[in-house]
Formats: C-alpha cells, structure tokens, sequence
C-alpha cells in the first residue's frame, strides 16, 4: 500500500512515518504538510512530500492530484494555537477535513483514518467507562472540544454519502512523547515556561486541579493504532489509550519522581481555571481555561473495541508515556520540522563553527572594527528576527504564512550562528544599540493606518515585506565581507556561501509574499485577508 499521511511533521505525524517506515505492507508514504520538514533527517526521509494548505477550498483539486496514486489516507492535521483566532481554528481544523475527504473521494481513495480525539465526546460526571457510541457533541467550554464535535459531524456527512468508502475515526487520549517536549511548550506552557529545570531538579510537591484525571498514549502506540485502521480497512469510532488513569495524584508522582509519598496539592478548580483563563487574556499562557474544562469533564474511554478489532494493545502506560514527555520538556527535544523544533538549536549542527576557545589573532586584520561591524549586524539581525516572527504571526491566516514561518525559523538558525560565532571569539554582545533597534522594532508594528485605525492593513503586509527583503539582501552582503576573513574567523569559506544561497532563497520567498500582498492590497475587488481571494 501507498499511504499519504496529512499533516506528517507535528507530535504524531513524525512517530506514524515511523511506523508506517516499519511495516512491510506499506510500500511508500506520502507526506503533505504545509511547511516542509527537513527533507533529508530522519523519520521525515522516509517519505516522500508535497505542500498543500487545507484550510482552503482550492486545496481539494491539489489534495486530489497527490492522492491519485495512493490506497489510504491518514488524516492528522491540526491547528490548536493561536486560540484568539476562533474562524481560523475552525477553517483549517473543521473545514480542512472536509477538504481533505473530498479530496480523497475524488481520488478514489477507499481507506481513510481521521484524527478525532476523547475530547469529541460529550461530558459527564462520573468515571464509569464509555464506549465509542457514547454521543460526541463535545463540551461547549472548550473550543478544541468543540471543533472536534464539528468535525465528527463532518465525518458523519461523509460517510452517507459515500458508504464504499471505510472511514476510521481514531479518538485518543493525551498523546505524549519524549522528543515532542519543545513542541507541547509552546502550544500549552509558553516559550518562557521554565520546564528546563525539570532536567535536574524535580519539585517536590506539584499543585494540581481539584478532579483533574486524564487518559494518554504515547505517540508510538497511537501511531500503530492508524496504521493498523488503514491496514485493515478498519470502519468506526476508536478510543485509543493506555490501561491506566492519571488522577492528579498520578500526575504529580510523575512528574516529581515519587512513589510511595503523597506528592500532589489539590487546588480548587474555579479560581484555578479563573487564573489560566486571566493568564491566557494577558499572552502569558498559551493555554485556555478550556483545556481544564476537558481534563475534568471527559468521559473514561473504554479501549477494548481497539483491542478487539485492531489487534492494538499499548506498549507503554500512559504514566510512562508522561515521563517519557517529562523528560523531554527537560530536554526541550524535538525533530527537524518546524512544528518539532526544538527549544533551542546548536548552531554547530547546521554552519559549522570554530573551536570554543578559538580567538581571532591576525595582524593584518583589525579586530576592534571587525567585532563592531560584526555587533551591528547581530543588532540588525536581532531586530529582524523579532520582525519576520510578528509578520507570521500577523498574516497566519493567510496563503503566505507558511513562506513568512519557514523564513523565520531560517533566520533564526543564522541569528544563532552569528551570535555563537562573536562568542566564540571573545567578542561581546552588542551593548546599547541592540535595545533601542528592538524597542524601535516594537514601535514601526504601531501602524495607524488599518480600517479601522490599529487593525492590520492590506497595505501593512507589502512595506513589511519590502522591509525585510532590504534587510536579506543587507545581511547577504554581511555574510560576503566576513568570507573575505574566514582564516582569521575560523570557519569554512563554504559556510558563507551557504549562508548567502539561505539568502537568497528568503528573498524568493518574500518576493512571494509581496507579490500576493502588492495584487490585492490596494485594489477595490480583492481582498488581502479573505480566504481564497
């Protein structure tokens, strides 16, 4: 079989290639995502890949062209952040499924595994285990449990329309895993959460919700459980999770590696969920006050169907499962795509450096004017960073966001590069004109010209996009100066020369983005921020 996977480079999309890497009945994967993961690692290697962005009609005709040669379709893709962008949410999470099974229809596609999740299901009170007909109309605090119900609905519609086709609704638990640490940071903790002290120091009593009890499995089980749907062209709801229940006193002997000694703090969950949801108002917590909600009102899932009909048993139980994640917040781990990224990168991996105690001794150069111009780029560098971030921020919802994040995540690889390699030389980190840029940064994003004023503009898109275009070519040229001086640096001449190709490809990348910007902004008939204008 030839099994495309949608949405292949998150949390279970890079344990599922391996899975499928494993399996002999599988001859070929296809992955499709909207942002390329680093084609040549491992598990992402094992596939091949295509781009498409399905939160937009037009995605159909294109989904349907890379599924003409495939047997089963793996349905995974997800968008659980930003929670303030509700039509978003639902366009790309709701609607894409249903893009994504018109699509495999169209192709011919007879097999095809969804990813809903326990939280599809409706609430209860009690912990008496349910079975996969228990109703699943979701709980109306949670907007993730509420897009879930909607996309169940989806699914309903789909198959009367199109019975011929089996269609496996895989509905897991918490899905962990070790190298999915930095990932789970950012969706739910935040870039600042201080989770790395959990790599050395672990707390000897941890707070925990009133109630709080969850299910989970480890992404290499639940990555099974697809395979083994689409295998045996397996039809229906599916919980899938392990044997055991993390109560908060489970949890919190986890996480504080305890066993027989109480471990846990119960807090009451009103002004608990009162806080997250203030801390969420105020971007200090990525994470809502819906998630809460859903980690008390879930249904237990009785797993036995999964057992019985798939042969799946879990290998790992979830409180393994969460140590395993544990362990990885620690580590902040991650893979080589974008939504894997770990929380910090080695520049060492991707431009090779000098040696740490390297330092720059060559009469003919000067270094005192070498190290600023180097400090004014790293300024520069900095402040531009910060602005390609906000821009795929700002424009998320737009065609043009996947282009805006893969420049970001690739000028902050460089950012790290420039900043490792002034440390490696001694040479310290710019003093007052880093802040003012970055402050001055912050300022130029105040743009009093939107409808109404302070609202993004159409217009807002294509200065930032030339802004950034002058700011590759400065930093190109950067790069073309310090190879003029790679023996006093240390570092290959044909690092520089990558560096400047990087450059290159973001330009082509911006020229991109201003294009779809400059042909709609300032015209009557199209709109900028409209889906599929």
């Amino acid at each position: 079989m030839r099994i495309a996977v949608v949405g292949a480079t998150g949390n279970t999309g890079t344990a599922l290639l391996e899975e499928l890497h494993s399996r002999p009945e599988v001859s070929s994967v296809l992955g499709i995502a909207r942002r390329l993961p680093e084609l040549d690692a491992t598990p992402y290697a094992y596939a091949d890949w295509k781009t498409a962005d399905i939160q937009f009609a037009d995605s159909v005709q294109n989904l349907a062209e890379h599924f003409a040669d495939v047997d089963a379709v793996i349905h995974l893709a997800w968008l659980i952040q930003p929670n303030s962008k509700r039509e978003l949410l639902r366009r790309v999470n709701v609607e894409g499924t249903r893009h994504v099974l018109q699509a495999a229809a169209t192709a011919g596609v007879k097999h095809i595994a969804v990813a809903s999740s326990v939280g599809a299901y409706s609430p209860v009170e009690d912990d008496e285990p349910r079975t996969e007909d228990w109703p699943t109309e979701g709980i109306p605090t949670s907007h993730y449990s509420v897009d879930k119900a909607a996309q169940e609905r989806v699914c309903d519609e789909f198959e009367t329309a199109h019975p011929e086709i089996t269609l496996a609704r895989i509905r897991p638990g918490l899905i962990f895993q070790g190298r999915a640490g930095a990932e789970i940071q950012r969706y739910f903790a935040g870039r600042w959460a201080p989770v790395q002290i959990l790599k050395t120091l672990r707390p000897p009593m941890v707070p925990m919700p009133a109630g709080v009890r969850s299910q989970a499995v480890h992404a290499r089980d639940v990555a099974s459980a697809y395979a083994e749907a689409v295998l045996r062209g397996a039809h229906g709801g599916f919980n899938i999770c392990a044997d055991d229940l993390l109560d908060g006193e489970t949890i919190a002997k986890v996480v504080a590696h305890r066993d027989k000694t109480r471990a846990s703090i119960a807090l009451p969950a009103a002004p608990l969920r009162s806080l997250v949801k203030a801390a969420h108002r105020m971007h200090l917590l990525p994470m809502d006050e819906g998630w809460l909600d859903m980690a008390t009102r879930v249904p237990i899932m009785d797993n036995s169907r999964a057992k019985a009909e798939l042969g799946w048993q879990p290998t790992m139980s979830a409180a393994q499962a969460l140590d395993d994640l544990i362990e990885g917040l620690g580590e902040g781990s991650g893979e080589s795509s974008i939504p894997m990224r770990p929380r910090t990168t080695d520049a060492t991996q991707k431009y090779p450096l000098p040696a740490a105690d390297h330092l720059m001794e060559d009469d003919d150069v000067d270094v005192t004017l070498l190290r600023q111009y180097m400090a004014d780029h790293l300024s520069g560098a900095t402040a531009g960073l910060q602005r390609i971030r906000a821009m795929a921020d700002d424009f998320i919802d737009t065609p043009v966001y996947a282009r805006l994040s893969e420049v970001a995540v690739a000028i902050g690889d460089e950012h790290d590069f420039l900043a490792e390699l002034m440390k490696r030389q001694g040479f310290p980190r710019p003093g007052l004109q880093a802040p003012l840029l970055w402050v001055g940064e912050r300022v130029s994003r105040l743009k009093p010209y939107g409808r109404p004023p302070f609202t993004r503009s159409p217009s807002a898109m294509v200065l930032e996009a030339e802004l950034m275009m002058g700011a590759v070519t400065a930093k190109k040229r950067g790069w073309t100066v310090l190879q003029g001086f790679t023996d006093a640096l240390g570092v290959p001449p044909e690092v520089f020369d990558e560096l400047s190709a990087a450059a290159d490809h973001q330009r082509d990348a911006l020229e991109q983005v201003h294009r779809y910007a400059r042909e709609r902004a300032f015209r009557t008939d199209r709109e900028t921020f409209v889906p599929g204008n």
